[in-house]
């Protein structure tokens, strides 16, 4: 007796897939509700978001234009990604243990050709 998908709980509503919006879509609904040419409530319909979206999406405009205008000119800070960071330290750590090794074996030479003096 095998059960078939269709006969589960009427009870349940389906989970809704959870739906992403790039930058640039949630830039358009932003410039679209501005514009006031149609009722902000068809707009909200014909996207799936509620009122609660737009004042969210509203507040991350603001903030982000905020952000922006607060930067100082001039020249812009460069991140490096945590790859590169990783690369550079592991790179600089190889050249102290190889700077600490040659330091030793500078040491060693001295004492063999100078018999221990350190003035030089």
């Amino acid at each position: 007796m095998s059960r078939s998908h269709s006969s589960a709980d009427p009870n349940q509503t389906p989970e809704k897939k959870r739906r992403y919006l790039s930058a640039e879509k949630k830039f358009e609904i932003y410039l679209e509700a501005q514009d006031g040419g149609k009722p902000v409530g068809e707009l909200l319909r014909r996207e799936g978001l509620f009122s609660t979206d737009l004042a969210r999406l509203r507040q991350q405009v603001k903030e982000g234009a905020l952000q922006r205008l607060s930067a100082k000119p001039g020249r812009k800070e460069h991140s490096v990604s945590t790859e590169a960071y990783a690369a550079i330290k592991r790179e600089l750590q190889d050249k102290e243990r190889a700077l600490a090794d040659m330091s030793v074996e500078l040491a060693i030479l001295r004492k063999k050709t100078n018999g221990g003096s350190w003035d030089r």
